[in-house]
């Protein structure tokens, strides 16, 4: 051995020996649906052949969408009907409670009273009779 300094002898291992660089290794994944569906399936032929297959379901989407729509159209329209017939039913039994209070015996007389004039007799009825 020589007496050299350690920063020589390194340079000179450095111009000797190639560096080799670590080679990263890919991960390997598992083969999924898609890349196994595109390396067998994908071509123009099969893709013209999927076509009705995709018009229909196409068309399904567009049937579940419309049918959605109108069911939370009607869904809207019930509850406005329900709103509706509450408020209704309040009305009828509001003029119902009303008439019963004007019907009463007491309330007829002051308004025959007030508007016609009319008195109630206070002598009973008499009694004709045919001879």
């Amino acid at each position: 051995m020589s007496n050299r300094l350690k920063s020589e002898i390194e340079a000179e291992c450095k111009l000797t020996e190639p560096q080799e660089k670590p080679k990263e290794k890919k991960p390997v994944e598992a083969p999924n649906f898609l890349s196994v569906w595109l390396a067998k399936k994908a071509s123009k032929e099969a893709a013209t052949e999927a076509l009705p297959f995709l018009l229909f379901l196409s068309f399904l989407g567009m049937i579940y969408i419309g049918n959605r729509h109108s069911a939370e159209n009607n869904i809207r329209k019930i509850d406005a009907l329900s709103k509706e017939v509450k408020e209704l039913s309040w009305d009828f039994k509001t003029l119902k409670a009303d008439l019963m209070f004007k019907s009463r015996q007491t309330e007829v007389i002051k308004k025959v009273d007030s508007l016609l004039g009319l008195k109630v007799s206070t002598k009973p009825p008499v009694k004709l009779q045919a001879n």
